[in-house]
């Protein structure tokens, strides 16, 4: 009897470990929060945004303006063949000039040298005489073998005499010092300029038949274009490329 009643007692335990209730789980430790790191991105979002909205400002507020794609010399004009539109940021305290006033801007003349691919202002133009003080444009004729091939505007160079004592001189040999200062180069060999600008240059480039035949614009002292002139009319001028910045 004693045997059962310790088995029947022993009958409704388990033989396997006892599992603790839902209640007595183990706390989880709590998620660490970083607001820095948070308050960064939002930063960074807001200046991305901000980037982006500056971009689209800029690229709304731009002008179309007047640049050259070609050297203009002092004196000489801009037109359609020598310009381009471009766009720039818009600035009031340049005086560009707008793609619009291309037209207006043809009836003025380039104060000096205006080289490839600068875009213009208003400053570099004028209305009035386009040479500078003491200054005189002569324009002389030239045959092959008077000029060197290379030849462009904006160039430096040497005017010679190479004609006789007479001829440099001209009809008015004797009277001014202009025709005695030509013959006087014209016998020791010196030029008659030493440093002239080619302002301009017309060819025969275009014509059926080449001749050789060049045209020059001349930048030279006023003292100096009566001796060039001369020398020009008598077709006794020959030019040499030389080294300088011109006038």
């Amino acid at each position: 009897m004693k045997i059962q009643e310790r088995t029947g007692a022993g009958a409704g335990r388990s033989t396997g470990p006892a599992q603790p209730s839902v209640g007595d789980r183990l706390p989880t430790p709590p998620r660490e929060r970083k607001p820095a790191l948070a308050a960064l991105a939002v930063l960074l979002i807001l200046l991305g945004a901000l980037g982006a909205t500056t971009l689209v400002l800029q690229a709304g507020d731009r002008i179309e303006v007047v640049k050259v794609t070609a050297d203009i010399q002092a004196g000489e004009s801009v037109g359609t063949n020598n310009t381009t539109s471009v766009l720039v940021a818009a600035d009031d305290s340049i005086n560009y000039v707008k793609w619009s006033q291309l037209d207006s801007l043809k009836s003025y003349k380039a104060k000096s040298t205006i080289y490839k691919g600068t875009v213009v202002i208003g400053d570099m133009f004028t209305q009035g005489s386009s040479l500078p003080a003491g200054k005189a444009s002569v324009g002389v004729a030239l045959k092959e073998g008077q000029y060197p091939a290379d030849i462009k505007p904006g160039d430096v160079v040497a005017v010679y005499n190479v004609g006789t004592g007479n001829s440099g001189s001209g009809s008015g040999s004797g009277s001014g010092s202009g025709g005695s200062d030509s013959s006087s180069s014209s016998s020791s060999g010196a030029p008659i300029v030493p440093d002239a600008k080619v302002n301009t240059k017309s060819d025969d480039s275009n014509a059926t038949i080449s001749t050789g035949n060049l045209s020059l614009t001349l930048l030279v002292d006023e003292s100096d274009a009566a001796a060039v002139a001369r020398a020009a009319a008598a077709g006794a001028v020959a030019i040499v490329h030389v080294p300088g910045t011109g006038n």
